[in-house]
C-alpha cells in the first residue's frame, strides 16, 4: 500500500527586508527599470517552506581606470570597452546584467588619484548611456572614498544608487550623502554576524531607512575561504527568518573581485595541466562561486565576464523551478 510522507518544514516568523534600487522618471530619477531584491520568508529557493518573491539578481563590475591588473581572458573579452566606462556599462546591459557596479579606482590615490570632479563626469556618463540601477564603489580608501562619494551622490541626486562601501570608519560621512540625496549604502563589514548587524544598527541609528541598506558580509571564493563565507552568510539569513530584524538587509557580494584573484582563474602560466582548458576554467571559477554564495542567501552578485551572467542566470532559474 502507497505510505504518505510528511516533509518537515520550518516555521519562520521573519522575512528578509525589500529594498529597491534605481528611480524612474515617475520616481524623480532617470532609469529605465528597478531592482527589487529581497522580501523572501524562506532559505533561498526553499519554497515549500516560504516565499522567494524577487530571484536573486546579477550585477556586471564597470571601472573608471583601465584594469591592469585584471586577467587577459576578461581584458581580451571586453576589448576596448575598458577605456571607456560609459561604453562598457552599456555592453554590460546588453550581455544582460539587472545592475551596473561602477566602481571609482581611478580616485584612489596610489593610482591615478582623480578628483570629485573627475568622478562626476564618469557617473554621469554612465547615467546618460545605461538605463540600468547603479551601484556607485569608491576606491577603497576611506578618505577618497568620502571625497567622491559625497560629489557622486549629489551629481546623482533622485537616482536612488547604492553607495559603497560604508565601513566603520567612515559611515557616517556615506550615510549623510545617501540621505541628503535619496540614494542606498552598501554596508560592508568583515565577515561575521555580529559586525554586520553592528553596522546596521550604527547605520539605522543615523536614520537611514532599513529599506535604504545592502548588506556585504564580505566573501572569498571557491578555493578561498568559501566554506566559511557560506557558514558565515547562512547564519545571517537564518537570524533574520527567525525574527532578528537588523540582520534582514538583503545582501551583496563582489563576486567577480574574489573569483579572479584566485590563481586558477588569473594566469595560465607555470600551472598544472590538469588543471584543463583556461577559459573554461576561470568562467567556471566565478560562475561556481556566484551561484554558491547565491544559495547560501546573497541577493546580488558582482561578476565580471559576460559569460558567467549568463551561466549564472540559467543556475538561477534552475533552482527557481525545482
Amino acid at each position: 500500500m502507497p505510505v504518505t510522507v510528511e516533509i518537515p518544514k520550518e516555521k519562520w516568523t521573519g522575512k528578509v527586508r525589500e529594498v529597491t534600487l534605481g528611480a524612474t522618471a515617475a520616481a524623480g530619477g532617470t532609469r529605465k527599470k528597478t531592482v527589487t531584491v529581497g522580501g523572501e520568508s524562506t532559505l533561498p529557493f526553499l519554497t515549500f517552506e516560504g516565499e522567494m518573491p524577487n530571484p536573486p539578481v546579477v550585477a556586471l563590475e564597470v571601472q573608471d581606470a583601465y584594469p591592469d591588473d585584471w586577467s587577459a581572458l576578461l581584458k581580451e573579452v571586453w576589448g576596448d570597452t575598458l577605456h571607456d566606462p560609459a561604453a562598457w556599462a552599456q555592453k554590460a546591459e546588453e550581455y544582460g546584467a539587472d545592475i551596473i557596479a561602477l566602481k571609482l579606482q581611478s580616485a584612489h590615490p596610489e593610482g591615478g588619484n582623480t578628483d570629485a570632479a573627475h568622478a562626476v563626469e564618469t557617473v554621469k556618463s554612465v547615467l546618460a548611456t545605461t538605463g540600468l540601477p547603479l551601484i556607485i564603489y569608491g576606491p577603497g580608501q576611506p578618505e577618497k572614498d568620502n571625497e567622491v562619494l559625497v560629489a557622486v551622490a549629489e551629481a546623482a541626486q533622485g537616482e536612488r544608487i547604492a553607495l559603497g562601501n560604508c565601513e566603520e570608519k567612515n559611515y557616517r560621512t556615506i550615510v549623510a550623502a545617501a540621505l541628503a540625496n535619496d540614494h542606498l549604502v552598501v554596508n560592508k563589514t568583515p565577515i561575521d554576524v555580529n559586525l554586520a548587524k553592528q553596522l546596521n544598527i550604527l547605520v539605522n541609528d543615523m536614520r537611514l531607512d532599513l529599506d535604504r541598506m545592502l548588506m556585504d558580509p564580505t566573501t572569498g571564493a571557491l578555493g578561498y575561504g568559501l566554506e566559511y563565507s557560506y557558514s558565515v552568510m547562512e547564519r545571517l539569513r537564518i537570524a533574520a527568518l527567525t525574527g532578528d530584524s537588523m540582520t534582514q538587509q538583503p545582501m551583496i557580494c563582489t563576486v567577480g573581485e574574489e573569483a579572479w584573484r584566485a590563481k586558477e582563474s588569473k594566469v595560465n602560466e607555470g600551472v598544472p595541466a590538469a588543471w584543463g582548458d583556461w577559459a573554461r576554467r576561470s568562467t567556471n571559477w566565478e560562475v561556481i562561486t556566484a551561484t554558491m554564495l547565491i544559495e547560501s542567501g546573497a541577493n546580488i552578485v558582482v561578476l565580471r565576464h559576460p559569460d558567467s551572467v549568463k551561466l549564472v542566470k540559467e543556475a538561477i532559474a534552475s533552482l527557481r523551478a525545482h
